[in-house]
């Protein structure tokens, strides 16, 4: 083992010859130490670390899995898994993220740079213990202290590099469904969103564009003339964002197999021929995206569909997804026919039905195929987890090529910790359940941690028949989220704005409608957590250090002033709240005509409508509004409101940037400072502008602990 030295509050520790996932920007300088903080080792069986739990200890992390935001109680395997039916029960989902947090008395942060199966047994086979196994000897730990849950995040973000920044356009409502056939179907969609006078920024292309499931391919009979009808679209205000999946079909005369055939882009089999797997177009090749010229050739690939005006992407399909092999099918068809004339019994019957169920992601193909790194064949399940990620990286690197400066709209469903630099990622095939609504309220917070600021859910729950009730609900949580996608499969029910009943529609658009005027504070709020390696979405925690504040799981903190308790019980007409402090209530239902409560710090019922959307801002926080428009691009931020809460004295840096490009990198962004300070019976409003040519009026409504309004208008100059 060697010891690392990476800042005064991080230390690597080597063990063996470790793969260089590329995951962490700064591996520090050796020095001379052979003891690692905080663990015992036990090297009988694989790596084992543990750690002796206070009862009192929280952990969090672990970005994309189960269970609630302390993961005490349960065992999570570190394996990016295809698995649409996450039941609680369930260890391994989407994403493989290695960081959590201990935090108690002793606060300290752990992160395994491993791109294999690793598992975090906390306090499941022993309550006070917390185990992480690794499954193989070479790998880097970190460890990363600090006095705060906020402090170590922020360390660990640093640690890990920039994040990434979608253009502003990608903050607003995107309307997804896989069976948009053609078309003519896209275009009823947009212009249902325009009749029903529902902000939208894009309508998503699932599988059915493609020509019969082909990468980088369009189906011309049921999308003729895919770049005149790309540029009509964005003229009614819209973007189409295709899905790109791993898997290249196996075709004679299709390029893309053609090239990566002879040009050897693809994993291969242990004879070094191209491994045959099959997902939605049958049988396919990946492309070995652990090589820099394969994802070079495969990045490049995208400018096909840019060059027909497609600004944004989703990855899908890559942690991989199989659905069978040939090796597998084989074997299951010969155990059918061979059970031909059997009288099966439920025993046997179960194995035959499993054997052809068990064909889907089964682990033993991930030992069946091979990368090439530097001139060695490397068992893909060693490497598992980058898969996914370097097929983000891949994209990422080809957008930087093709337009450098352009920001694009990215994300992916497989992730590994470092993939937060080159695109979002969503939480994957999840169920309209209301499981999953609170899943997803309380997986925002370690999916943050991780590094992924801009991500979200399927709201309304991809699988499964959503209602009404339930996709109001899910909205009304979703609108604070940076990815804001409505998406559902073929199949199910439409849950389209417009596809519910009228009472339900006027909901879905006043909802829809706040997200839009929220917008200047969202974008800033993100972009400020981008720049500065911070969150955008914490628990309370990250602010609130009382005992109560640290064990709630269903509140959540958005930026700097807001404090949102989402609905996620079926049936609810309200819910208890515990309040860290006094906050001011604003219940929303349609943003131009608002009403305050002021609530003092402790635990509250509250009662709450259906239309209604408990929104809390912070004490001596400020709030900026604008107003909804069709679309990001027809917003105007010439004129802006303010809600303060204001006790003595209040501070708020407003961001902006052009929302297109990555000149933000260079500082070219403006911010406006804006502070509000109570003395006596009125308040003083300073506003100090640098940069911004557009901001030229801001209508202050301030409310003091009493909760008295005071209104004024500032003109910014």
């Amino acid at each position: 083992m060697k010891t690392y030295k990476v800042n005064e509050f991080i230390m690597r520790y080597s063990i063996g010859n470790p793969f260089a996932t590329e995951v962490v920007v700064n591996k520090g300088e050796e020095i001379n130490r052979k003891d690692i903080d905080y663990f015992q080792i036990d090297e009988k069986k694989g790596f084992r670390f543990s750690h002796k739990m206070d009862p009192r200890d929280i952990v969090w992390g672990l970005g994309e899995n189960q269970r609630g935001m302390n993961k005490r109680g349960g065992i999570y395997i570190s394996y990016c898994t295809d698995d649409s039916q996450h039941t609680p029960d369930k260890k391994s989902l989407y994403g493989a993220h290695n960081f959590l947090i201990v935090d108690g008395e002793v606060k300290f942060g752990v992160f395994v740079d491993y791109p294999s199966k690793v598992t975090f047994d906390i306090g499941f086979t022993h309550s006070d213990v917390l185990d992480i196994v690794i499954d193989g000897e070479d790998f880097d730990l970190y460890i990363v202290e600090g006095v705060s849950l906020k402090e170590i995040t922020g360390q660990f973000l640093n640690m890990i590099g920039e994040g990434y920044a979608p253009p502003k356009w990608a903050f607003g409502y995107q309307q997804s469904r896989w069976s948009y056939k053609n078309a003519e179907e896209i275009e009823k969609i947009v212009d249902s969103f325009l009749h029903y006078d529902i902000p939208c920024d894009t309508v998503y292309l699932d599988i059915d564009y493609m020509e019969r499931f082909k990468d980088f391919t369009i189906d011309e009979e049921s999308f003729p003339h895919i770049e005149g009808f790309v540029k009509r679209i964005k003229n009614k205000g819209f973007r189409l964002i295709p899905i790109i999946d791993a898997g290249v079909k196996i075709e004679k005369d299709y390029d893309i197999y053609e090239e990566g055939i002879a040009n050897d882009h693809f994993c291969v089999n242990e004879e070094g021929k191209p491994f045959v797997a099959a997902v939605w177009p049958g049988r396919v090749h990946f492309p070995d995206f652990l090589r820099p010229e394969t994802r070079k050739w495969f990045g490049l690939k995208y400018s096909r569909l840019i060059d027909w005006g497609i600004e944004g992407f989703w990855n899908d399909m890559n942690e991989p997804a199989i659905f069978y092999s040939n090796k597998g099918l084989q074997k299951a068809v010969e155990k059918a026919k061979a059970s031909e004339n059997e009288n099966l019994d439920i025993y046997s019957y179960f194995e035959l039905r499993d054997t052809f169920v068990g064909l889907l992601n089964k682990l033993e193909d991930h030992k069946d195929f091979y990368h090439r790194v530097e001139g060695k064949l490397v068992r893909h399940d060693l490497l598992h987890n980058l898969y996914g990620y370097n097929m983000t990286r891949a994209a990422a690197e080809g957008f930087e090529e093709i337009q450098p400066n352009k920001r694009f709209l990215l994300f992916s469903r497989a992730s590994y910790v470092g993939g937060h630099r080159y695109g979002g990622i969503w939480t994957g095939d999840n169920h309209s359940w209301w499981q999953h609504l609170l899943l997803n309220i309380k997986m925002m917070v370690s999916l943050n941690m991780c590094g992924f600021l801009y991500s979200g859910a399927d709201t309304g729950g991809f699988s499964g028949d959503v209602n009404a009730q339930l996709m109001i609900r899910w909205m009304q949580f979703s609108l604070f989220t940076p990815l804001f996608r409505n998406h559902s499969a073929m199949g199910t029910r439409r849950q389209e704005p417009f596809a519910f009943d009228e009472g339900t529609l006027h909901i879905l658009r006043n909802t829809i409608r706040i997200r839009y005027a929220l917008i200047p504070y969202i974008y800033s709020e993100y972009m400020k957590a981008l720049i500065h390696k911070n969150v955008y979405i914490a628990s309370l925690a990250f602010e609130y250090d009382d005992t109560r504040s640290r064990t709630v799981e269903d509140q959540l903190l958005i930026g700097d002033s807001l404090m949102i308790a989402p609905i996620y019980e079926e049936n609810a007409v309200g819910r208890y709240i515990w309040l860290p402090e006094d906050m001011l209530l604003w219940k929303a239902e349609d943003y131009r005509n608002r009403s305050y409560e002021i609530y003092k710090k402790g635990n509250i019922y509250l009662e709450v409508d259906i239309q209604e959307i408990p929104i809390f801002v912070r004490k001596n926080k400020i709030v900026l509004l604008g107003k909804h428009g069709s679309s990001v691009e027809n917003l105007c931020h010439d004129e802006l409101e303010a809600i303060a809460f204001v006790d003595d004295k209040a501070a708020y840096v407003y961001y902006d940037d052009d929302g297109t490009t990555k000149n933000y990198k260079n500082k070219k962004y403006n911010e406006v400072f804006i502070e509000i300070e109570k003395v006596k019976n009125d308040f003083e409003i300073t506003i100090t502008n640098r940069g911004n040519d557009t901001l030229k009026k801001i209508n202050f409504e301030i409310l003091d602990i009493q909760g008295n309004v005071n209104k004024k208008t500032v003109e910014v100059s």
